[in-house]
């Protein structure tokens, strides 16, 4: 095992940017609840060089509130407590912790003290941070020095060298935090002392080797949509197990246009690995017929591809795993699947929490702890074309959470359409690059307009188009007008069915990224 950080996770739905965060420093980390016992055993290993403590949505001035497992402290190495995590450091040490009047959630700026090994070398003592809390230090605990306070005179953080404990009430994992990068750097590679050898080419050596190991000799089937992460997921699998790959591709009729023909063409004939394609858009509209919560559609779906694997899997011969493309994000927004640390939940995946015990197939997850920008760079090391690598994330459910409400085929092709025409000029106009995610969402509402010298009562298509860097936070794309005006031409003009297009100005937070 190389050099490691355990996360022990308290529930907030930032922990995983801190895995990210880690790893972009080189250093490999896992995550576990807080509760867990498996979080003490990852810590007393020797390569284990250092503990971090997240954020959480509780409160610990409550009874009963998430604590720090006492063997931490045992085993002497350097801690960083997050947020709620410097809240429970402070608390164990015997300072004192209490909800305030003033609370702090955004952009806010400190002034540090450099004479601290976590801050020693930053470039500045006062920048802008994202806070995210209401409750505060007060009174450190014995030992424990002021490392930072923010404008309004709050702890910010605190420090103490002797032990190489630290903590910070600000979020260094999210991208607002200036030199948050820096100050992770700093405790993982110095403080820490780790090894950075987690690299694209040795997450795929793992990878396979972990795989191998888990499936042995019997025969893979892999769900295949196109998108970045089963694409990635195949050609990992490929190397890994060869042969014994079968794809199996659903097309649900909630798919992109010409997906279908595209998916084959690409897997099938140039990659040579063994695709079987299902047309399946008439069992997912009938069991989506009248379904109108997103939270339903999207178990629907998750049910009826189930359904599948399980039909196509009993063709198979010596067919005993399954291979999703799961990613953290999907993990952390279905409420930290498998961490045990108390996320609130977003919303669910259709590919997170398991499979029915009938089903009779194994899971095998080689993605899973792996941020989106992770997968794609091992993609781009096992040699996949950059548009497959580089091209925008589509939901597992695909257009079933694209269409709000009740999902009908001539919404879906509508949809489609809108969407290919949106894409396709983002590419003619340089933009898709620029883009982290876009796609057009059907509205399910008829708006007046006027087509030619006649009435028209129509449906409403949205555009949606953010930039983010981990897709955990993002603000909405900053497009031409021009360049929207000429997307909505098009789309009103060339798609019957359509009168009106809007645009979406919400970030994440407030809003997620998809619409449901």
């Amino acid at each position: 095992m190389d050099d490691a950080v355990l996360i022990l996770d308290f529930g907030s739905q930032y922990t995983q940017l801190i895995a990210r965060r880690l790893r972009e420093a080189g250093v490999y980390c896992e995550i576990f609840g807080w509760a867990s016992d498996k979080a003490v055993d990852f810590a007393q290993k020797s390569a284990t060089k250092g503990i971090i403590l997240s954020g959480g949505p509780e409160s610990v001035t409550q009874k009963d509130a998430p604590h720090i497992p006492a063997a931490i402290f045992d085993l002497d190495k350097p801690i960083l407590g997050i947020c709620y995590g410097m809240q429970a450091l402070t608390q164990h040490f015997g300072g004192a912790v209490e909800k305030g009047t003033t609370r702090e959630f955004g952009h806010a700026n400190i002034v540090i003290d450099h004479g601290n090994e976590l801050f020693s070398q930053l470039p500045e003592e006062n920048f802008s941070v994202w806070m995210s809390h209401g409750d505060h230090v007060t009174t450190p605990a014995e030992g424990f020095s002021i490392a930072a306070k923010s404008h309004n005179g709050l702890v910010a953080a605190i420090a103490d060298d002797v032990r190489k404990i630290y903590g910070l009430q600000f979020h260094p994992e999210v991208t607002h935090s200036a030199f948050g990068q820096d100050i992770l750097g700093r405790f993982v590679l110095d403080i820490c002392q780790c090894a950075a050898t987690w690299t694209p080419a040795h997450i795929i050596e793992t990878a396979i080797e972990n795989t191998r190991l888990q499936v042995g000799n019997k025969r893979v089937i892999l769900g295949l949509s196109g998108g970045v992460d089963s694409s990635v997921l195949a050609a990992l699998l490929d190397k890994a197990v060869g042969g014994n790959l079968t794809c199996i591709f659903v097309d649900t009729g909630l798919l992109r246009l010409n997906e279908g023909d595209l998916v084959m063409e690409m897997f099938a004939e140039h990659m040579g690995i063994n695709v079987i394609r299902v047309n399946a858009e008439e069992k997912f509209l009938s069991a989506l017929k009248g379904v109108d919560d997103p939270e339903d559609k999207r178990k629907i779906i998750g049910r009826c591809f189930i359904e599948i694997f399980e039909e196509e899997a009993g063709k198979i011969e010596n067919a005993a795993f399954l291979a999703q493309g799961t990613i953290y994000p999907d993990v952390i927004e279905s409420a930290g699947a498998g961490t045990g640390g108390g996320a609130h939940v977003i919303k669910s995946h259709h590919n997170v929490g398991g499979l029915p015990a009938e089903m009779g197939l194994d899971l095998v997850e080689p993605l899973r702890l792996l941020f989106k920008d992770e997968v794609r760079k091992i993609g781009t090391e096992l040699g996949l074309p950059h548009d497959m690598v580089y091209r925008h994330p589509f939901p597992g459910p695909g257009l079933g959470v694209r269409i709000l409400g009740e999902v009908k085929k001539d919404y879906a092709d509508l949809l489609r359409r809108a969407d290919d025409i949106f894409i396709s000029e983002l590419r003619a106009h340089d933009l898709y690059d620029k883009t982290s995610q876009a796609f057009a969402v059907f509205l399910p509402v008829k708006s007046v307009g006027v087509m030619g010298d006649g009435r028209a009562y129509d449906y409403v298509i949205a555009l949606r188009a953010v930039e983010t860097i981990d897709f955990m936070t993002a603000k909405w794309a900053h497009l031409p007008y021009d360049f929207l005006d000429h997307v909505s031409r098009r789309i009103v003009g060339e798609i019957r069915g359509t009168s009106r297009v809007v645009y979406d100005i919400s970030g994440k937070p407030p809003a997620t990224i998809e619409w449901e």
